[in-house]
């Protein structure tokens, strides 16, 4: 399942290249709403930045929104260094007494991981020179989905998880890993949505979980336990890549906010991705069926299919991610 991916958050690819408008109104709505909650982080800041030099009226209320939201946002930064080096401090004391407790030195650890936590944070949210890490998001994080309505492409903010028409957050809770859309499912999990609402995601870079023992080609060895990393997936030659997406908006969902959110859609892995341990892989389409793939209601299931099987196959060269 592809867990993480790098986004393509410059909207000139998809202003320039596919003639997509963006819609401001959805990601002022959005910026406000993620400002209003408490969850700006959710909202990659490579997608923060592109809106920092507007171009027209509503483009001045998105770079106002992402200049609060950031001052927020190192606030609370802010304030959690305050609290942790308090806490730091007090554990220190206790350390040095007549009667040093564990829980002090729990409390010492604790206080010191979340100090250079929030020190790393305050770094990023202050830093303008671009970093990979910038665009990259996670299950639960936003990014920019381009879909077809009445004729003309849009670039919508989307959610990366997908919310299935008829739920709820409640429901949704029970099934975390809707964030990736089976090919084998599609007429079953997905049958709602695929023919009908599809997208496509720009990425430049995919990651995996991977065993460390299925990366090294070997069994595990006797007494050796599971050991998880991160391998990021590179296409090569370097390229942006046309993720086929499925996606829905749930009305008036979470704090009467209409919620927009989106899966990717994958399938079995091409070797290069299977001998490094994994046993699944996004689907980029090609830019000759952007046209069909936006437009599943006149095409039948067949040739949708056939769209996901005549992908984009480049070379996936893997590293360990940083």
């Amino acid at each position: 399942m592809c867990y993480s991916a790098q986004i393509k958050a410059d909207f000139t690819k998809y202003v320039r290249h596919f003639g997509a408008t963006i819609s401001l109104e959805r990601f002022v709505a959005l910026f406000w709403e993620r400002q209003r909650d408490g969850s700006w982080t959710k909202i990659p800041k490579a997608m923060r930045d592109a809106f920092r030099r507007p171009e027209s009226e509503a483009g001045f209320e998105l770079a106002k929104l992402v200049a609060e939201g950031d001052r927020e946002q190192e606030q609370r930064y802010r304030e959690e260094l305050t609290a942790q080096h308090a806490r730091l401090a007090k554990a220190e004391a206790v350390l040095a007494s007549a009667k040093p407790t564990k829980k002090a030195a729990e409390d010492k650890r604790i206080a010191g991981n979340k100090i250079a936590a929030a020190e790393r944070n305050l770094a990023d949210l202050e830093r303008r020179e671009p970093a990979d890490q910038d665009a990259r998001i996670y299950p639960g994080t936003y990014a920019p989905v381009m879909i077809e309505q009445d004729g003309q492409r849009v670039v919508v903010p989307m959610r990366y998880q997908c919310r299935m028409p008829g739920w709820n957050a409640v429901v949704e809770r029970k099934y975390p890993g809707t964030y990736n859309a089976r090919r084998d499912k599609l007429e079953e999990s997905w049958d709602q949505l695929f023919g009908y609402r599809h997208g496509i995601l720009v990425v430049t870079r995919f990651y995996e979980n991977v065993a460390r023992h299925r990366m090294e080609g070997r069994e595990l060895a006797a007494g050796e336990k599971e050991e998880n990393v991160v391998l990021a997936f590179d296409p090569q030659p370097p390229q942006d890549m046309l993720v086929a997406c499925l996606w829905n908006v749930s009305k008036s969902a979470d704090n009467g906010a209409d919620l927009f959110s989106f899966a990717a859609i994958t399938d079995e892995p091409p070797p290069e991705v299977a001998a490094a341990g994994h046993d699944r892989c996004i689907v980029p389409i090609k830019p000759e069926h952007v046209d069909a793939w936006l437009n599943p209601a006149i095409a039948p299931r067949e040739a949708l299919y056939a769209i996901l099987d005549d992908r984009a196959r480049p070379y996936y060269a893997h590293q360990l991610a940083a």
